[in-house]
C-alpha cells in the first residue's frame, strides 16, 4: 500500500528519470489514491486454494485505482493474457517453464546466425549489405553470404531497432544500463525472427519496452509482448495503399464528428478530416504523448488491449 504522504513521487521513484531528462517529458496526471490501488495484499487475496484467479474483483480494483508497481509484471501477465484466470498455479507453472524453453530454443537459433544476440550487446549498423555479403562489425559475428530470404530479410532490419532501442524510454533511468537496452533488442530481434510476417516496425519498440522493464525474466517479457502484439499486430501492418490504422482512424472520425461536430468541421478546414494526426497514438497507445507512468495507468485501466481471458 502506499503511504498517507503517497503520491506521483512515491510511484515514480519505482521508475526513476535520469535528472538531466526531467525537463523533457510529459509531466504525470495520474494521482495514486489510498486505498484504491491493487496492492499485494490484494492481489494474494484474489487466488484460491488451488491458485485460480478472480478476476473480476482484480479488474474491479484496477479500475478504482491501477496497480501498486511491485506487482505490476505479475498481473500484466493476466491482463494481456498470457494466464487463463482459471488456470492453477500449477497450470502455470508449467506453461511458464514450457514458453521459457521455447523462448531459449528460438534464442540460440538467432544467436547461432547472428552472434551478439544474447551477448548483453546490440548492433545499430547493418550487418550484411542488400545482396546477402557480409559486413565487419564489431563484437557481431555472419560467417559466410546468406542467401535464404528470410534470414537476409531479418538480418537486414536488426540494426534499425537498434537505432530505436537508444531512444527508447531514454529519460528512464533504466536504459541507463546498456544491458536493459540489450535486453530490449534482443526480445525485439527474436520476435521479428519469429513473426517474419509483420517483421519489425517502428513503434514496437514502445510496446514492447514496458514488459522488459516489468519483467525481470526475458522469456517472461518476451510472451508478454507477444500476446500483445497477437491485438495490436494488425496496427503495424502497412502497405503503399493502405495503414494498419486505418479503420481505428476512421472510427475516431466518425466518433467526434458525432459527439463534436464544431470540432470535426474546424479539423477538416484544417486539412485534418482523415485524423492522420492521430496515427502514433493509436499505434502505440499514447506512449509517446504521456509519461511512462500515465501510459501504464491508461493501459491498465484499459485491461492491455482486453487481453484477459474468459
Amino acid at each position: 500500500m502506499f503511504g498517507k504522504k503517497a503520491g506521483t513521487e512515491e510511484l515514480e521513484a519505482f521508475y526513476p528519470i535520469r535528472p538531466e531528462c526531467v525537463a523533457e517529458i510529459p509531466k504525470t496526471r495520474f494521482k495514486p489514491r489510498a486505498g484504491k490501488t491493487l496492492s499485494a495484499r490484494r492481489w494474494q487475496a484474489a487466488f484460491s486454494e488451488t491458485g485460480c484467479l478472480d478476476i473480476a474483483k482484480v479488474l474491479r480494483r484496477i479500475q478504482r485505482g491501477g496497480i501498486h508497481p511491485s506487482i505490476k509484471g505479475l498481473v500484466w501477465e493476466f491482463l494481456l493474457g498470457c494466464y487463463n484466470p482459471n488456470s492453477t498455479l500449477e497450470d502455470r507453472n508449467q506453461l511458464r517453464q514450457q514458453r521459457r524453453e521455447r523462448y531459449s530454443m528460438w534464442k540460440t537459433e538467432c544467436r547461432n546466425m547472428v552472434s551478439v544476440i544474447g551477448r548483453g550487446n546490440f548492433i545499430t549498423t547493418p550487418i550484411i549489405t542488400d545482396d546477402g555479403q557480409p559486413i565487419e562489425v564489431e563484437g557481431c559475428r555472419v560467417t559466410s553470404a546468406v542467401s535464404d530470404k528470410k534470414v537476409a530479410q531479418w538480418m537486414l532490419i536488426l540494426h534499425q531497432f537498434g537505432l530505436d532501442v537508444v531512444r527508447t524510454d531514454r529519460a528512464l533511468a533504466f536504459y541507463e544500463d546498456k544491458a536493459n537496452q540489450a535486453k530490449l533488442w534482443d526480445v525485439l530481434s527474436i520476435y521479428s525472427w519469429v513473426d517474419d510476417d509483420i517483421g519489425y516496425v517502428q513503434g514496437m519498440n514502445d510496446i514492447c519496452s514496458p514488459m522488459v522493464i516489468l519483467l525481470e525474466n526475458e522469456a517472461d517479457a518476451f510472451w508478454c509482448f507477444e500476446c500483445a502484439m497477437r491485438r495490436l499486430r494488425e496496427n503495424f501492418r502497412c502497405s503503399t495503399t493502405s495503414i494498419g490504422v486505418q479503420s481505428q482512424l476512421g472510427t475516431l472520425s466518425q466518433v467526434i464528428k458525432t459527439v463534436d461536430p464544431q470540432l470535426h468541421k474546424h479539423l477538416e478546414d484544417l486539412d485534418g478530416g482523415e485524423y492522420l494526426f492521430a496515427f502514433r497514438m493509436l499505434m502505440v497507445l499514447f506512449r509517446r504523448e504521456f509519461s511512462f507512468l500515465d501510459a501504464l495507468y491508461l493501459w491498465e485501466t484499459g485491461n492491455v488491449g482486453n487481453g484477459v481471458q474468459p
